[in-house]
């Protein structure tokens, strides 16, 4: 073969082919060499399958190395597998300190795997939002109020990790507040970045509770720099607040089966009078007459005159709700009978498949 012809040429178009083989095989530090780069190739993403690959890569580059040095008696490989060694150990070097670095407590760790891990949230998001609640876990003891109807002002938004709060609103139990759910989603919601208001219903904690807080102006400041984390906020608080409102669905019931429905009409003034049909039920022997509460005047303008709103009292005493289990459950719980008495409630559709209509 001539001395000019160039290696491309010495490998495709002109090959050399080996005259003589070896007899016998390479050492076992060779095998062993060729066994764990195989192993090492096979790794995985993310930080752990990187610490995965090239920590048997660093010790097939050495069993290599050896193998250069004792067998094969080549510099040349001895030297690079080596250097090859040297950088897969700085490069577990660079990874464990990652790891380290972005450690959280037990608490933080156990949230991000409930919370943020089922939607794919990268770590470098879930520290920023760590960084801003300046990574503290406040306690609660129990019977400690969190907030006070009408008296605590909404300058935070909270993050349940631990415990059970109770939410009542004139002394009415509402619902309940559990673990991995914010305290004060619809007051966050409720309230401008520029409005200030306060609580309108009373949080006491049933057991001792651990949470989380973020300061009102802090975390707008990161949702208003983030566009990612304002996005996972308005997805958590949405779903948070729905789950608030099924909670309270659950406890309004009908008789004969029918479960009735949050979104259907006139069931705000049933909430807001809850409260005056238990005085009513005190003297079920007495039908006496109610002062006319006023009208509230409708969205468009009225052209005719108005009557004055009368309250009819019911023709039979309605009969004692069951117990129940829960504290202030029968405040809080509705029967068809109680939406009988009111213009655009159920009562006044002939069965459920109309009202779906």
């Amino acid at each position: 073969m001539s001395a000019d012809s160039t290696l491309l040429d010495r490998i495709v178009f002109q090959p050399v082919l080996c005259e003589v083989w070896k007899q016998y095989m390479e050492g076992a530090v060779y095998h062993l060499a060729s066994f764990f780069l195989l192993l090492g190739y096979m790794g995985g993403s993310g930080t752990f399958g990187a610490i995965y690959i090239f920590g048997f890569l660093a010790v097939g580059f050495l069993c290599s190395a050896l193998w250069g040095w004792l067998d094969a008696c080549g510099l040349d490989i001895f030297l690079w597998n080596i250097l090859l060694v040297l950088i897969c150990l700085l490069q577990l070097a660079h990874l464990v300190y990652q790891l380290r670095k972005d450690a959280f407590s037990e608490e933080f760790d156990q949230l991000y795997k409930q919370v943020c891990q089922p939607l794919q949230v990268p770590p470098q998001i879930y520290k920023e939002i760590v960084k801003c609640c300046e990574e503290q876990v406040l306690p609660l003891v129990r019977d400690q109020n969190y907030a006070v109807e009408g008296k605590t002002s909404i300058d935070r938004l909270s993050f349940l990790l631990s415990g059970r709060i109770r939410v009542s609103q004139d002394g009415q139990f509402l619902h309940y507040v559990f673990p991995y759910q914010f305290l004060d989603s619809p007051e966050w919601e409720s309230l401008r970045p520029s409005e200030e208001g306060t609580f309108q219903v009373t949080l006491t904690a049933e057991t001792d509770c651990s949470f989380i807080t973020w300061q009102r102006k802090k975390l707008y400041s990161l949702l208003a720099k983030e566009r990612y984390i304002a996005r996972l906020f308005s997805v958590l608080l949405g779903y948070d607040i729905s789950e608030k409102l099924y909670a309270l669905n659950e406890k309004l019931f009908a008789k004969f089966g029918l479960r009735f429905d949050i979104r259907l009409p006139s069931l705000y003034h049933v909430l807001g009078s809850t409260s005056s049909d238990t005085e009513v039920e005190k003297e079920p022997g007495e039908n006496k007459e109610l002062p006319a509460p006023p009208c509230k005047s409708p969205t468009f303008v009225q052209t005719a005159p108005v009557a004055p709103c009368t309250v009819v009292p019911p023709a039979h005493p309605r009969m004692p709700r069951p117990d129940s289990d829960l504290s202030g459950e029968d405040s809080t719980s509705l029967v068809l009978e109680d939406f009988a008495e009111l213009t655009g409630s159920f009562m006044d559709y002939v069965s459920e498949g109309e009202y779906m209509k």
